[in-house]
């Protein structure tokens, strides 16, 4: 338990960060929906480190408005949110690939399948 006691808050938020950037980094460059929603998964998991992060190390001590588990409940949300948007974005590609063979995502440009 030594471990998470001597890290600080900013230990957390610069991997946090640095783990948001890459999945934004890979929402721009790549052109795989697969990667893109894969890059997506990944952006919203360094969210959920922030959450636990901001929950763990509080910025007002003994606030009477937050507590230690409102972070893990919205971690919580985001994870239920998360999976909802994987597997339909996962259908919807699963879909597309079925009538045009490909899933570049620069191949996208009408509604119609």
């Amino acid at each position: 338990m030594d471990f998470f006691h001597a890290h600080q808050a900013q230990h957390y938020l610069v991997l946090a960060a640095m783990l948001f950037a890459l999945g934004a980094a890979g929402v721009v460059l790549r052109r795989n929906a697969i990667i893109v929603l894969m890059s997506i998964e990944l952006m919203l998991n360094a969210v959920n480190l922030t959450f636990l992060a901001f929950s763990r190390f509080p910025l007002v001590p003994n606030s009477p408005m937050g507590s230690f588990l409102t972070g893990h409940a919205a971690v919580f949300f985001v994870i239920a949110t998360a999976a909802a948007e994987a597997s339909v974005g996962l259908a919807i590609i699963i879909a597309v690939f079925r009538s045009r063979t490909s899933v570049n995502v620069d191949e996208f440009d009408t509604l119609k399948l």
